[in-house]
């Protein structure tokens, strides 16, 4: 079991902290409920411009359901959730989630439709952008995560790791301002992880903004800007990937990585 730290911070301070305009999102006192089980309990967090934040942790810590909430796919059960400083609610979460893109561990692309028109649904439908400018987009993006070939293809006829890559330019589609990843290679086999790890590894070059809950500690390492341990539904620790993986104060953390690291 997590048990609190020293100090009432729920993370390590980013050096862009400097820069309040570069504020994405701002979580304050997170709380999530499921009955009688408390999933979320007084979480916080930000996240900054061209940030990329990796969320680690044990196995049902509320990881993912941290940010189901960010993307209202789940409602929170107490705190606040601010993006570019404005705390969403139901009256404008719709239009707020159309900003923030998400990517599953089970890919969800509709199976009655190629993967080009899963990706190309949401900004004619939803956007009402002009079908041949969004198709044009999308046609680059395809061709950006290496799948030109394959974009009149339906979902079973790819593999895992190329659905996952089709279900990221789908998500791109939208041109949102923050990308998430719930746990996006865990349901691949370890040959088609690093396709999928390569094209967040170009996103992130690219300067997207990104949460992305993963074990992939080697992806942390190298493409995060600060490494988040999710642990009894808090931040155990926050910290730059350097000091996460040489210097962590939390024996729960210390157990983790022992843990992962070796398996």
């Amino acid at each position: 079991m997590c048990s609190e730290g020293n100090s009432p911070a729920n993370r390590r301070p980013s050096p862009l902290e400097e820069h309040v305009s570069d504020l994405v999102i701002d979580v304050e006192n997170l709380v999530k409920r499921f009955g009688a089980l408390t999933i979320i309990n007084g979480a916080s967090f930000q996240l900054f411009r061209q940030e990329v934040v990796v969320i680690c942790g044990p196995s049902g810590s509320g990881k993912s359901t941290f940010i189901r909430c960010i993307n209202g796919l789940e409602s929170n059960d107490g705190g606040v959730i601010r993006f570019n400083g404005t705390v969403i609610d139901r009256k404008n979460g719709r239009d707020i989630r159309k900003r923030i893109g998400m990517v599953f561990q089970s890919y969800n692309l509709f199976s009655h439709l190629s993967v080009q028109e899963n990706a190309m649904l949401a900004p004619v439908k939803v956007l009402k952008r002009p079908r041949k400018a969004v198709q044009e987009e999308v046609e680059a993006l395809f061709e950006m995560v290496g799948l030109a070939d394959k974009m009149r293809s339906h979902p079973h006829q790819l593999s895992g790791g190329q659905q996952q890559r089709a279900a990221i330019v789908r998500a791109l589609a939208m041109k949102p301002e923050v990308m998430l990843f719930d746990e996006p290679t865990s349901a691949l086999d370890p040959e088609m992880i690093k396709g999928v790890l390569d094209v967040m590894k170009t996103l992130a070059v690219k300067g997207m903004t990104m949460i992305v809950v993963s074990h992939e500690m080697g992806f942390a390492r190298e493409v995060a800007d600060r490494i988040a341990f999710f642990c009894d539904g808090q931040f155990a620790e926050v910290k730059s990937p350097k000091d996460f993986f040489s210097n962590p104060e939390r024996e729960e953390t210390r157990r983790f990585l022992a843990q992962i690291l070796h398996t």
